[in-house]
């Protein structure tokens, strides 16, 4: 039986967060597992400047998606898309399905390169 999300036989790390960032004038998709927490320091480190969420308002008008359901596909236009060396951990991923209630099954190297994303680390 396929597991979904959902499923005891799936563990909430394998789940992602696509967290939506304003990087400047740019924003971009930031994808990580989903127990994971933001590293300020990493993230300065590499990016050269504080971590910037988007407003709530800004998220589905910005990416396509609502709250939630932000997917690093479909998106309303093209975005850059990082991926955290931490979803390196699992054979297969979770990111959202461009709704709150469903989810996209992938190993994470495919997902960087059907997204062109780009790796980094971080992460806590």
């Amino acid at each position: 039986m396929p597991s979904s999300p959902h499923s005891p036989l799936v563990s909430l790390p394998a789940v992602t967060k696509s967290l939506s960032l304003r990087l400047g004038d740019e924003v971009i998709i930031l994808v990580v597992r989903g127990d994971a927490r933001l590293d300020n320091r990493k993230y300065k480190q590499h990016f050269g400047v504080k971590a910037r969420m988007l407003d709530a308002s800004d998220v589905e008008s910005e990416t396509g998606h609502p709250i939630g359901g932000v997917c690093p596909f479909g998106l309303i236009r093209p975005l850059r898309v990082f991926c955290d060396v931490s979803l390196r951990d699992f054979p297969v991923v979770f990111p959202a399905g461009g709704a709150p209630n469903s989810a996209v099954s992938i190993e994470p190297n495919r997902m960087a390169a059907l997204t062109g994303a780009q790796w980094v680390d971080v992460v806590q």
